[in-house]
């Protein structure tokens, strides 16, 4: 694989039962150009040690005054210098082929999972630490794969040019054959805490990226309760201790650096004062002593990549588990289906819950527990925490469905929906059935004011479709993004629509207007509507009540206020021996009627002004 040739057509199916299973799984599968950057390290690595021989050589030729062997050697030391210059070049362009590429593989990778699980992977990942997944820990995956290689060639080298050395000076190549050892090795009982001080270093930086990201997300809610001081201080805190972890982690590496440059030193020393004694008794020639002397010399250069090899798996280790966690997550299912491929229609059915959604009625979900309903949620849009609890939609468990007709079968809207940045015409611009037109999901999305903040916001734009969205919707309210994202949604006019808390974020009168436009919209399909507004209760065809992991109670929205202490509990934020407020100023509004009401009230008003 060529970098030309990415993105790879198949990523593959990983290894990722652990992280150095995962590393092994990404090193196998770029066996050709690991082999292809070992043989042209072996030819850079060999020909940088055959260079102290040949010194050697011309000056032994030299003092036995030998042109012929003196020219000899001259050539043999440009055939090295031009084994080191090719080897060079073509090593690192192996190289960084090896590492760009197994960077794409991962991240190929980690987009196919993002697409597969869709929003339940940010219910079972942390967001922050899927972007410290897709960012850092790429290259440094990358890096280790790559450095696999270079490493493997330069340790044979090591082991080629002591062997040399034994045959050439054995008097020499001894003390040489055993000191090598030692100064590659030396270091080893050093790597697990230096390994242990990384992981440290790498979860802390994780945490501070979780933080910084969910920071950032929440500002302009922040900013809003005077909270943000407060969270940069936390930050602040996080960012000390990720500072003071590298620290710590940078001594230990340091203190590894400096015994590789310790060791050599006087592995050198050695080989002199005993080579000077040799060649004093007349055992070796000058010739020799250089060669030995040299060698030793340029054996630094190999040997350094001990001590990246060792530095790179240390940092890789962790970045690869984390990477193999997320992608060791799963459907309850296979991502194919086992049925072919379909968009079932008829009534959407949750055994665990018994939570039953008629085909083509408005079916409204009270549950007092959020992060309840954020789960029973993600099991109707066929992401079930574990296996054998998928839904049925017309008698067919979504699990058994391909991916590709289970998500155009039903569609979760999750509480916080993401804008991409872009036009608003590229935001609307969905897979849909192309009934709906986007005009009609704006308009029944109540996003009138939306599309004026846009154009005003907009130098260059007259269409309000042609209108930028900055990241993420920042330069909008929340319950302007809460609209564009219900229109989205409208748009696309799934057989189903799951629509998790869709007008937390806005007030009543314009619910109410969002209320009527989603009943017109979808009168002839299901939907499924997460709430406790009475606004939108009021307009549902069905009413269910879950409790404590069940469905406890169906009927319509005022017949179950007046029935179900329970509900109207949950509904009105009221206990059982509380009064109904009457204070017109209170928030909590007890009786839905007379909200409803006034309401009307307020329309009429409207009308005739």
């Amino acid at each position: 694989m060529q970098i030309q040739d990415l993105p790879y057509p198949d990523p593959g199916a990983p290894d990722a039962r652990s992280g150095p299973r995962f590393l092994w799984w990404l090193w196998r599968n770029q066996t050709g150009g690991q082999l292809k950057s070992l043989a042209w390290g072996m030819l850079h690595f060999v020909s940088v040690s055959a260079l102290p021989f040949c010194v050697g050589l011309a000056v032994q030729a030299v003092l036995d005054r030998s042109g012929t062997r003196l020219a000899l050697t001259g050539g043999l030391m440009a055939l090295c210098g031009t084994g080191i210059a090719v080897g060079d070049t073509f090593l690192h362009r192996s190289a960084v082929t090896n590492w760009i590429t197994a960077a794409a593989r991962v991240q190929q990778l980690l987009a196919r999972q993002a697409a597969q699980l869709g929003s339940a992977l940010t219910r079972r990942v942390a967001a922050g630490e899927v972007v410290a997944v897709s960012t850092g820990d790429v290259e440094k995956i990358g890096w280790f794969v790559e450095a696999v290689s270079r490493f493997t060639a330069a340790a044979l080298t090591v082991a080629v040019v002591c062997v040399g050395l034994l045959v050439y000076q054995p008097a020499l190549g001894v003390v040489v054959a055993v000191g090598v050892p030692v100064v590659a090795l030396a270091v080893l009982p050093l790597l697990p805490r230096a390994t242990r001080r990384a992981d440290i270093q790498r979860e802390k930086a994780g945490r501070a990226t979780e933080l910084a990201s969910d920071t950032v997300a929440g500002l302009r809610v922040l900013r809003g309760i005077g909270g943000e001081e407060l969270f940069l201080d936390r930050y602040r805190s996080a960012s000390q201790e990720v500072r003071r972890a590298a620290v710590r982690s940078a001594r230990m590496w340091s203190l590894i650096s400096a015994i590789q440059v310790l060791l050599p030193g006087l592995l050198m020393i050695a080989v002199v004062w005993h080579g000077v004694h040799l060649a004093r008794e007349g055992r070796i020639t000058v010739g020799e002593l250089v060669t030995v002397y040299s060698a030793v010399m340029v054996l630094n250069y190999p040997l350094r990549h001990f001590e990246e090899i060792a530095m790179a798996y240390s940092f890789s280790r962790p970045s690869a588990r984390r990477a193999a966690r997320v992608l060791s997550l799963r459907r309850a299912t296979d991502i194919e289906g086992a049925r072919e491929a379909q968009v079932p229609g008829g009534d959407l059915y949750d055994p665990a819950t018994g939570l039953l959604a008629p085909a083509g009625r408005l079916t409204a979900v009270v549950c007092g527990d959020p992060d309840a309903a954020g789960r029973l949620a993600e099991r109707l849009g066929g992401h079930p925490a574990e296996p054998g609890a998928s839904v049925l939609l017309g008698g067919v468990p979504l699990d058994d469905l391909p991916l590709d007709s289970a998500r155009t079968a039903v569609l979760v809207q999750d509480k916080d929906p993401v804008l991409l940045s872009g036009s608003l015409r590229e935001l609307l611009d969905v897979p849909s059935s192309g009934a709906v037109r986007a005009e009609d999901a704006l308009a029944a999305a109540q996003c009138g004011d939306v599309l004026e903040a846009l154009v005003q916001g907009s130098l260059d734009a007259s269409d309000p479709l042609d209108a930028r969205i900055t990241e993420r919707g920042r330069s909008l309210s929340g319950g302007q993004r809460q609209r564009l994202a219900l229109a989205r949604s409208l748009i696309t006019d799934p057989e189903v629509l799951v629509l998790d808390e869709p007008t937390s974020a806005v007030d009543s009168h314009t619910e109410a207007r969002i209320a009527d436009g989603l009943r017109r919209m979808r009168s002839d399909r299901t939907t499924v509507v997460f709430t406790s507004s009475p606004l939108l209760l009021d307009r549902a065809d069905r009413v269910a009540l879950v409790h404590e992991g069940a469905v406890a109670a169906v009927g319509v929205h005022r017949d179950l206020l007046d029935s179900e202490p329970r509900y109207r509990a949950v509904v009105t934020r009221e206990s059982d021996d509380e009064p109904a407020p009457t204070s017109p100023g209170d928030e909590n509004v007890a009786d839905g009627n007379a909200l409803l009401g006034a309401l009307e009230q307020l329309e009429e008003i409207e009308e005739s002004a």
